[in-house]
């Protein structure tokens, strides 16, 4: 059969100088069920979240990397925001069906290819982010909840789907959380706390989701936000804010202090009322359809603290979340749902999928260069770390990571604070064994998505003097764990080693790159990027560098 090349590369509304509406364009290329290539187009060209493929496409399709055969299917992801796409050169133009409810399978469109006219599909974005999905769990078992959830897809920022007996059946679509999701996304108190633009609106989720931990959930906050809309559109004048936090609270500030307790919870309040009203509405869905597992996907899957209060809820037998749930998984999920339908199988995939013009990368390595990384971390060196492919989706999982003793908050804040230039208040994760998360939170398992850090876990008191580095405000640790050398050869002999012969429990783990660029893809980005944050130390597909 032929393989299945899937585009994500709907335009923007405008030509913003940052990315606006549309972000983190990616392709894939999947044969037989199995990537062949990937890219997510901020590794190639270093701008964060690029959603330039319209200027970009022809050009990529010609490189070797691709190896376009003659005949293909394609597909391509839409967005609320249009349905059409066409290059720059105008060479290659694609335009979906519009005005019809959200489908559940692929829709013929309107696609010239070269100025060829040839079929081609589009697929909706809901769909595309849940069989992004199938690369690293499989087919969806039965009797599964299929659920996304994120800032804005194709019709919606929240659909509910059931997968039983084979079939995929449309529950529900609408906009009704999209308060939810714009506490992340375009609030703009939030972003008066953090001291962000409008435009910087990507890289919100995660700092409020770090900063959150330091706060406390308060009904009377939460009252109070209610009352007022939440502010959410003060952008250009917060006089009402001052105004109201000072015959409410008594807050007679008229500045924002992260250090300030009140703010703290008020950031708190927007976390814990994401968090538990996306459970009432699973706990509602559940009690309704009677599922037995939960396929989770779209950009608030990213949100840890959520993930866990669903995972200890025991409302579901298994959670399912994929590495790259935001809108970088939009091209594998959309390749995998039509690869799915030819194949009836999707094989199973490493998150270490994006190799578009690094192919050639191996990691190659001894006992000798374990033994000499660990010697070099033992003397608190901090090691970027670029081997083989990267990993899809926007956390390091150990082949593009920073690495350091996890037994220090001053070496935590040296990497993360003086290296990165990122934020106090954010944590950073451990990359531990399975066995050793095992030993140090007390679980018998651990939850699959702990493989994409995607989870949060307490740890025992008795472990939290030796990991001081990884532990966050609230005691938790976002955990990612490998259970088998298979997983990452290197990553999982150097922690085997460190573990054995010197009784190191894990290590920081945080993306190697600085602030404000994509994480690094070749060897020169990591060597670039490694002496602009004045990292001393890279090891390149296994190789030892010292800078």
């Amino acid at each position: 059969m032929k393989p299945t090349l899937a585009i994500y590369g709907i335009q923007d509304r405008h030509n913003y100088d940052c990315p606006g509406y549309v972000h983190d364009h990616s392709l894939v290329l999947m044969e037989d069920g199995k990537v062949i290539t990937y890219l997510h187009l901020e590794r190639l060209t270093r701008r964060k979240h690029d959603n330039r493929m319209h200027v970009y496409i022809e050009d990529i399709l010609e490189e070797q990397d691709f190896s376009l055969p003659d005949d293909f299917d394609v597909v391509f992801v839409d967005s609320f925001v249009g349905r059409s796409f066409i290059s720059s050169s105008g060479k290659i133009r694609f335009e979906g069906p519009i005005d019809k409810p959200l489908a559940t399978d692929v829709e013929l469109g309107k696609c010239w290819w070269k100025n060829q006219e040839r079929k081609a599909y589009v697929l909706n974005h809901e769909l595309a982010h849940l069989y992004s999905c199938l690369p690293f769990y499989g087919n969806f078992q039965d009797n599964s909840m299929l659920i996304h959830f994120d800032g804005g897809a194709s019709q919606d920022n929240f659909s509910a789907w059931l997968y039983q007996n084979d079939e995929l059946k449309l529950l529900e679509y609408h906009w009704d959380l999209s308060q939810l999701s714009k506490y992340f996304n375009d609030n703009a108190l939030t972003f008066a706390i953090l001291g962000m633009k409008h435009y910087e609106h990507l890289a919100v989720p995660g700092k409020l989701m770090g900063y959150s931990c330091y706060g406390k959930y308060s009904p009377k906050i939460h009252a109070w936000l209610q009352k007022n809309d939440f502010f959410r559109d003060i952008w250009q004048d917060k006089t009402s804010f001052y105004h109201s936090a000072e015959k409410q609270f008594g807050w007679g500030k008229q500045q924002f202090d992260l250090k300030d307790t009140f703010l703290q919870d008020i950031a708190a309040t927007f976390q814990y009322d994401f968090q538990t009203q996306l459970l009432s509405k699973l706990t509602k869905l559940q009690e309704q359809h009677q599922c037995e597992y939960l396929y989770l996907s779209g950009g608030c899957a990213l949100n840890i603290i959520a993930n866990t209060m669903i995972i200890d809820s025991g409302l579901l037998k298994e959670v399912y979340i994929p590495p790259c749930c935001g809108d970088s998984g939009l091209a594998l999920g959309a390749a995998s749902f039509v690869e799915q339908k030819k194949h009836k199988n999707i094989k199973l995939h490493s998150p270490y999928l994006n190799n578009f013009g690094i192919k050639h990368y191996n990691t190659n390595y001894n006992q000798e260069t374990i033994k000499k990384v660990a010697s070099l971390l033992l003397e608190n060196k901090i090691i970027g770390v670029c081997n083989g492919y990267g990993e899809i989706g926007p956390r390091a999982l150990g082949n593009r990571s920073l690495i350091a003793l996890p037994n220090s908050i001053e070496l935590r804040d040296k990497v993360s604070v003086y290296h990165k230039k990122r934020e106090w208040y954010r944590p950073v994760a451990p990359i531990i064994l399975e066995r050793n998360a095992k030993k140090i939170t007390g679980l018998s398992s651990i939850q699959t998505i702990a493989k994409y850090m995607l989870a949060d876990f307490h740890i025992r008191e008795e472990y939290k003097r030796q990991i001081p580095g990884v532990i966050h405000t609230n005691q938790s640790a976002r955990i990612q764990s490998i259970a088998s050398k298979d997983e990452n050869p290197f990553m999982y002999d150097l922690l085997d080693y460190l573990d054995q012969v010197h009784k190191v429990l894990c290590l920081i783990n945080t993306s190697f790159n600085k602030k404000g660029e994509p994480i690094v893809h070749t060897k020169e980005n990591a060597i670039v990027s490694a002496k602009s944050m004045n990292i001393k130390v890279v090891v390149v597909n296994g190789e030892i560098i010292v800078l």
